[in-house]
């Protein structure tokens, strides 16, 4: 073919172009742009199978939409929850609470444990008395008996809720003067002593967080953590660990397993330096050398002096926030700037 014939063909498209491009400018009506979910005319697969060309079509339509392996992947609950997608489950445990936080600039945390058991005074008040009256009509039930003496018990110690309810509001106070960031308590959002600090908190409108945890039996977060900042675990080690990210300080009230565990937990990570040096305060200083006799393990060498100068006592709402804002002092820097 001839090289004059592709010079006079390019020629003749250009034109066409430039003539389009005039009835564009010219008034030429431009088609709307399409809907972005929605068309005219449904494409092919918009439509089953019909039945009157296979009759049993629809049937096997139906069986492979029922199929788990037709369910999206983040759709799929029972995928999810095998063991060789537990990667993907921890870092959506990780990830969800860091992004809220984050978004809600929570950057400082006062975390406060102690134990669920622990009611307020009230309540105590209450559950003693009912118990009593029982126990009156069956005064040889050794079970009753002993329930009396542990609600007692309860009640000499529900004094820790309005210590905890105190502490709560004066964090609450603090950090609504702050200017790096909200400085909130965070707890592990059920009730008893996380309640009070919880409760404190939402007392003087500030906010506030809860981690709580599922359990096989479902354990509802106590009423007074901000909404927006109530967050629930699957693993108890990503628990852990938001606990300690923001963590400016430590208050462990009087509690049990899960106290101890969270307790020793943060003083061996600041032990090996696992973590910054932070203040731990224990609260309720006859409690905490009955439980534990922390002389007796620097006695028997399985600690130092040092690990046992890691933390102090306290006894008021008021003792736990002026020492921690004394080990600030000493550490060369404040807790927080403050406006």
């Amino acid at each position: 073919m001839a090289p004059g014939w592709h010079l006079a063909n390019m020629e003749l498209t250009a034109m066409k172009d430039k003539n389009v491009g005039h009835r564009a400018q010219s008034g030429a009506k431009i088609p709307a742009p399409a809907h972005p979910q929605h068309r005219r005319t449904p494409l092919p697969g918009h439509q089953p199978k019909p039945v009157h060309e296979d009759a049993d079509a629809p049937a096997r339509v139906q069986a492979i939409l029922e199929s788990p392996s037709y369910r999206e992947a983040d759709q799929d609950v029972a995928f999810l929850n095998r063991d060789d997608t537990r990667g993907v489950r921890l870092q959506i445990d990780y990830w969800k609470p860091e992004l809220l936080l984050e978004q809600h600039h929570i950057r400082h945390t006062i975390v406060v444990f102690g134990s669920t058991r622990i009611p307020e005074p009230a309540s105590a008040e209450r559950q003693l008395q009912l118990l009593r009256e029982r126990l009156a009509t069956q005064p040889d039930n050794p079970e009753l008996g002993r329930a009396v003496k542990i609600a007692e018990r309860l009640r000499a110690m529900s004094k820790y809720y309005d210590v905890a309810r105190q502490f709560g509001r004066l964090v609450g106070e603090a950090g609504k003067n702050s200017v790096d960031g909200n400085l909130v308590v965070m707890t592990g959002g059920g009730p008893g002593m996380m309640e009070a600090a919880n409760r404190g908190s939402y007392d003087v409108h500030a906010e506030n967080v809860g981690l709580n945890i599922t359990l096989p039996q479902e354990q509802y977060p106590n009423p007074y953590i901000s909404p927006e900042l109530c967050f629930s675990f699957h693993y108890f080690a990503l628990r852990k660990l938001h606990f300690l990210l923001r963590a400016k300080a430590l208050v462990a009230f009087p509690g049990g397993y899960g106290t101890f565990d969270e307790l020793f937990e943060t003083l061996a990570l600041i032990q090996t330096r696992k973590i910054p040096p932070l203040p731990v305060v224990l609260v309720g200083e006859e409690f905490w050398r009955r439980a534990v006799n922390f002389d007796f393990l620097v006695e028997e060498g399985v600690i130092d002096i040092e690990d046992r100068e890691l933390f102090w006592f306290a006894e008021t709402a008021e003792d736990a926030w002026e020492g921690i804002l004394q080990w600030y002092r000493l550490s060369g820097k404040p807790l927080l700037p403050l406006a």
